[in-house]
């Protein structure tokens, strides 16, 4: 019989690192028993057939059915993972359920404290495309001007909607360790859902998830600002800005500067805190972690990506520029070697043919010292 385990989130909660522990034992978690069907882009392509709208450009290979038929192909286990499946509809929820039949589906959720949450949340939607700024971003998320952010970082509303069809035992929620604990901790906690043996699997560094800093989280959003209505999301956008600045130039900060909600929130931060543990806590489902891991620690003051002036920001802008090209001319030179690979060697050019002219000269001169 099948198992499905949908890991469906939350995003930034730990989902990169573990889809790249993943995919990096991929063939040895096959040994095991469990199977990732396609590609990792194929999990992706999935959840943008299930959900639609701008995540589905209309050329992918695979479709949510598709995904579906290959894991009931697998007679154990079966993992699919994509962050972004959390924020499906109801309806879109339960149609995704239903379509594995009789299999045993299973639905987990990551959940992160709400301090390191509300920045992670910002930065990713300036790499979606956002303009907005980061104090606008925490201004609508502490009026209520934000549900979004409630309803798709957060385990019981996305779980509300994935869980109507999967029994409570069946629904799996993991948090993520407070600031300081071994990040290998996330990745035990995973594998215990799953009945896996954590120190079975190789383990990527902190590069696995790399993240923009504070002052270069504000540069792309005021370049997507400056983008107007050119390279919209998803396609376009993913294959100029994501492609030739965000992944190769801006990410690469060996050290970015980290950035938490702003300091004065702090209260409530602490306050809405434990509301979200609370509410938890008397949810019906599997919980592996403690809802103390929903309670911030260690805050502290740091600098808003507002906060940087024209001129850091120019400073930075310059360094970026060399940045992108240097990565240009790299990848031409990739390009080139490519190309040179493959290119045929010619071949080297046959004698030339003796012209008529020079014909009858060689053979009066064989004439004129016959005389």
């Amino acid at each position: 019989m099948t198992r499905v385990f949908l890991h469906i989130g939350a995003p930034k909660s730990g989902t990169s690192y573990l889809q790249s522990t993943l995919w990096r034992n991929r063939a040895l978690l096959r040994e095991h028993g469990l199977l990732l069907p396609g590609s990792r882009a194929a999990h992706y392509q999935a959840m943008a057939d299930l959900r639609g709208g701008v995540w589905n450009d209309g050329h992918s290979e695979w479709t949510w059915d598709r995904m579906v038929r290959r894991s009931l192909r697998h007679d154990g286990t079966v993992l699919i993972s994509e962050e972004m499946l959390g924020a499906a509809t109801r309806e879109q929820a339960e149609s995704a359920v239903r379509r594995f039949g009789d299999a045993e589906v299973h639905v987990v959720v990551a959940v992160r404290d709400l301090w390191r949450s509300v920045p992670s949340a910002w930065q990713q939607s300036v790499r979606a495309r956002t303009v907005g700024t980061f104090a606008d971003f925490v201004a609508r998320i502490r009026d209520g001007g934000n549900p979004g952010f409630w309803d798709n970082h957060f385990p019981v509303p996305i779980l509300e909607r994935w869980g109507t069809l999967v029994p409570p035992e069946r629904r799996h929620v993991v948090t993520v360790p407070a600031a300081g604990a071994p990040r290998s901790m996330l990745w035990q906690r995973f594998c215990s859902v799953l009945g896996l043996e954590a120190d079975d699997y190789a383990v990527p560094g902190d590069a696995a998830n790399p993240s923009l800093g504070a002052p270069e989280a504000e540069l792309l959003r005021r370049v997507n600002a400056g983008l107007g209505d050119d390279f919209p999301l998803r396609r376009a956008y993913l294959r100029s800005v994501h492609a030739l600045l965000t992944r190769p130039v801006l990410m690469r900060n060996p050290a970015p500067e980290r950035f938490g909600a702003p300091i004065e929130l702090a209260p409530w931060v602490e306050q809405r805190s434990k509301e979200l543990a609370e509410e938890l806590a008397t949810y019906p489902c599997h919980l592996v972690g403690s809802t103390d891991d929903l309670l911030p620690t260690g805050l502290r003051e740091s600098r808003s990506p507002d906060e940087y002036d024209d001129t850091e920001l120019l400073d930075l802008a310059v360094h970026t520029i060399v940045g992108m090209v240097r990565h240009s001319r790299a990848e031409m030179d990739r390009l080139h070697r490519a190309a040179d690979a493959v290119r045929p060697t010619p071949a080297a050019p046959a004698p030339p043919r003796p012209t008529w002219r020079r014909a009858l000269g060689r053979v009066r001169s064989k004439v004129g010292g016959t005389r």
